[in-house]
């Protein structure tokens, strides 16, 4: 009945299942979810340039349009031969976007290619070489635990790992402190000439956050290890235990 009255004046009706597809819908043109019988007004109504149906990839799709507003959303069509692929795209979509998104907070970026992390290490074993404590040996193990990232990518590469770190702290020690891991030939270049940057925020809150729990295991002493939930186990062939 209410999609008789709906086609005898004209007005397009859409049924919309999922409650994130809905919300993506009235983001895109402006509107305002309701939730009771009473008129809509025009602020709640919003607004689309171009509803239209197409077929895209032998699947027919409702295509809302904006093209002369701003719109709070945009959809990315991603097609491929295979699902892995698919996948491999919309993984590395969503880490440019997110690290657009961090831009915008933050433009500040540093050397890639575990250049950056090198050279923390370079400067964490300089600090720990003026401790004359028992302080310097953990300043030394938390400075070698950042070649884990230009080793991973040495050894992901095909390289042998041990002549790349080699090379890298050679370079930092000489004042190359750009210099990453080439994965092309197992060599280093220049992170920045070659334009390979990592976000500043990203590295900073990683290390944060591998510091903090790091040194909350590190404090623990006694580590006491409960029974599995159900109690006893029961013998079949017997009586109970």
């Amino acid at each position: 009945m209410a999609l008789h009255f709906l086609e005898r004046h004209g007005i397009m009706a859409f049924k919309v299942q999922s409650k994130f597809e809905l919300r993506r819908l009235t983001a895109a043109v402006n509107a305002t979810q309701i939730v009771t019988l009473d008129p809509p007004t025009p602020e709640e109504i919003g607004r689309c340039n171009s509803v239209k149906v197409q077929e895209l990839g032998g699947k027919k799709v409702t295509v809302f349009s904006q093209v002369t507003e701003t719109s709070k959303i945009s959809t990315i069509i991603i097609r491929g031969p295979t699902q892995n692929i698919i996948d491999d795209v919309e993984r590395a979509l969503d880490d440019a976007v997110n690290a657009y998104k961090a831009l915008t907070r933050d433009q500040t970026l540093v050397a890639g290619a575990g250049a950056m992390e090198m050279e923390l290490s370079r400067r964490l074993t300089k600090v720990a070489d003026e401790c004359a404590d028992m302080h310097q040996y953990a300043m030394r193990k938390y400075a070698d635990a950042f070649h884990i990232i230009p080793t991973t990518l040495a050894e992901v590469s095909g390289h042998n790992a041990v002549n790349v770190i080699t090379s890298l702290m050679a370079d930092h020690q000489n004042g190359l402190p750009n210099n990453g891991v080439d994965i092309e030939d197992g060599t280093t270049l220049d992170a920045l000439e070659a334009g390979i940057l990592d976000l500043y925020l990203s590295k900073f809150w990683v290390i944060k956050f591998a510091t903090e729990a790091a040194v909350t295991v590190l404090r623990v002493n006694t580590i006491v290890i409960a029974k599995q939930a159900g109690g006893t186990k029961q013998n079949t062939n017997g009586p109970a235990e």
